[in-house]
């Protein structure tokens, strides 16, 4: 089972990466996938059920931008409300290690700066707290936070992540990956007794290759 996510960077219609990132995509061959930043055009066939955050308003924001879109080969049980429907998107997936409540999300949509990430971040802890607490759970998504290193985090943030995180009972599965701040975290039950591995993929340190300005990351679970 393989679970990945990738801020594509707001992508055009018609521009260059477009063909590359769905190509890339495709081959990736996630089970359960988060796209952040994203549009609707951005579509990867009929194996997937697909799901997107509602309209985010507001002049920056390009016709069919969605802050976040769910891609899942596995069925979708039920839709599960969450404080914002413009930036985060909850769904019950049915795994073959059983249901997974996948949280997909952008925490402050202009960065980790200002209080609208503030506001984000206390309102979607609440979400964790009261969505997460009974079931297997999985937070993922561009959390505006690095983990392992000091490349772009607000000490605050990382820390009320990590408490939440505790809490919960869950692990942070990406979390030295460096230079990133985009995360898949699950809950450590899920995970338990099975191989885990992770990884990243689009190398943003070379602007002349890359795809977007974030890395997609994934982590793989075998029995």
């Amino acid at each position: 089972m393989k679970i990945a996510t990738w801020n594509i960077e707001r992508p055009t219609r018609h521009g260059q990466k477009v063909t590359p990132i769905v190509d890339y995509l495709k081959k990736l061959n996630a089970d359960i996938l988060v796209l952040t930043e994203t549009n609707e055009f951005i579509n990867l066939g009929t194996e997937y059920e697909l799901f997107h955050t509602e309209i985010f308003s507001g002049d920056f924001y390009k016709p069919g931008d969605k802050q976040v879109s769910i891609f899942s080969k596995y069925p979708i049980v039920r839709h599960i409300p969450t404080f914002r429907a413009d930036t985060s998107l909850c769904l019950a997936v049915d795994t073959p290690h059983g249901e997974l409540v996948v949280y997909g999300t952008i925490i402050g949509n202009f960065g980790n700066g200002g209080e609208q990430f503030k506001l984000d971040l206390e309102k979607q802890l609440t979400d964790f707290e009261s969505i997460g607490k009974t079931q297997n759970f999985c937070i993922i998504g561009d959390l505006n936070i690095s983990f392992s290193d000091d490349i772009y985090f607000t000490k605050k943030g990382r820390e009320k992540l990590r408490n939440s995180f505790e809490q919960l009972g869950m692990k942070i599965m990406t979390e030295e990956i460096t230079q990133n701040i985009d995360h898949i975290v699950l809950t450590k039950d899920f995970t338990a007794n099975k191989k885990i591995i992770s990884g990243f993929w689009n190398d943003t340190t070379n602007k002349a290759t890359r795809l977007s300005d974030h890395k997609g990351v994934f982590v793989e679970i075998f029995e």
